[in-house]
């Protein structure tokens, strides 16, 4: 048994897939990767998930108007429209407040906007890309692949790697994990494009602070390497059905508690699966990265 999204690269050849929040769920708790991954357990949407999506979805829809237009008001004004959009699509956010409160949840969108004025202008800033999908396949063996929030290139061709983040600016556990998202984007842009991102950029907004990294060829092998034995590990856990609790702080946001033996619960049977597939587009929301960030505001 194989835990894989059966993408097709060429007209017969498939792969197993990994993307940097299953990779980031395993390293984290591997039963948390088992609960989202392979048992696919609902998880309720938080305020705070709610807030990181709809900020993501303004500042992605800021870029399409002109770059004069892009203004702190025009992106308020987004605020409306953009959490009507993703309600409609998502429902279940609209049942994330009671009635008067989504004012005030709408409002607290409006002041993280604020922060990303005061570190960014967008009238200077022309994307090359928002929201994008990239993968490649690493070894022959993995295709790996994840959605960028933003990617700017210079005229000179030097790439830059922008990630939102609507926590505060992480403690040291966290940072790891918001730049091993990073990384991975690096990765997949060096093996696709020939090119090492010169900029990997964090954007707190809540706290207005930039993190920038710059990573280099003999890191990104490194991280590759990385990458090839943390597939192995959970492709050996898939076969052993052996998905163990690592305790952390991180415990104090997890879903599944009642089902963790840590908490006394004992976890669902085993799914009789031949390929579970891991859902890719939870990489396109916030849900892992402002649910810890509450943990190091």
């Amino acid at each position: 048994m194989t835990v894989a999204e059966p993408d097709v690269v060429g007209p017969e050849v498939t792969y197993p897939t990994l993307s940097p929040s299953r990779a980031a769920d395993f390293k984290t708790c591997p039963l948390l990767f088992r609960f989202r991954t392979i048992d696919r357990l609902p998880e309720q949407p938080t305020a705070d998930q709610a807030r990181g999506t709809l900020v993501h979805a303004v500042l992605e829809h800021l870029f399409d108007l002109p770059a004069a237009e892009r203004t702190p008001a025009a992106a308020l004004a987004l605020v409306a429209p953009q959490w009507a959009r993703l309600t409609e699509e998502a429902p279940l956010l609209a049942e994330l407040f009671a009635d008067g409160e989504q004012e005030g949840f709408l409002a607290s969108a409006g002041d993280l906007l604020d922060g990303y004025f005061a570190v960014e202008d967008p009238r200077r800033l022309e994307p090359a890309e928002r929201e994008s999908l990239i993968s490649t396949v690493i070894d022959e063996r993995l295709l790996i692949r994840g959605y960028v929030d933003r990617l700017d290139v210079s005229p000179a061709g030097d790439l830059r790697v922008v990630d939102y983040k609507t926590g505060g600016a992480p403690r040291e556990a966290f940072e790891a994990r918001a730049l091993f998202q990073l990384k991975f984007y690096a990765l997949v842009l060096w093996r696709t494009r020939g090119v090492v991102p010169r900029v990997l950029r964090l954007l707190y907004l809540r706290d207005q602070e930039i993190c920038d990294y710059a990573p280099d060829p003999e890191e990104l092998l490194r991280f590759e390497r990385t990458l090839l034995a943390l597939w192995q590990a959970i492709d050996r856990a898939t076969a052993e059905r052996d998905f163990r609790p690592k305790p952390s702080r991180l415990c104090d946001w997890c879903s599944h508690q009642a089902l963790c033996p840590e908490y006394g619960g004992t976890p669902p049977p085993f799914p009789e699966r031949t390929i579970p597939l891991i859902p890719q587009e939870e990489d396109r929301l916030t849900a892992g990265d402002e649910g810890q960030a509450r943990g190091n505001g």
